[in-house]
C-alpha cells in the first residue's frame, strides 16, 4: 500500500492519499495510478510551489491574475 500526506489548500487539514493493490495488478500499474492521484489532487504542484519562499506581494498577485482568469472565463 503507498501512502501520502496531502495538505488541503483552504482548511491547512491533512488527509492521507491511499492506493491499494488490485488483484492481480503490478507494482507499475500501482505506481501510476498513485501518480494520477497525487495530479488530481494538487500535490505536486503544491510541492513545487512550497519550495521556495514566495513573498506575500507575490501570492496576492498570482491570486489576482488566477481571479481575473475567472471572470474572464465566464
Amino acid at each position: 500500500m503507498w501512502l501520502l500526506l496531502s495538505r488541503k489548500q483552504r482548511k491547512g487539514n491533512f488527509s492521507m492519499l491511499k492506493v491499494k493493490s488490485r488483484a492481480g495488478e503490478s507494482v507499475q500499474q500501482m505506481i501510476r495510478r498513485f501518480k494520477k492521484l497525487c495530479e488530481k489532487e494538487g500535490l505536486i504542484r503544491d510541492m513545487k510551489r512550497m519550495a521556495y519562499y514566495e513573498k506575500p506581494s507575490e501570492k496576492n498577485r498570482r491570486r489576482m491574475r488566477k481571479a481575473q482568469r475567472n471572470v474572464d472565463r465566464y
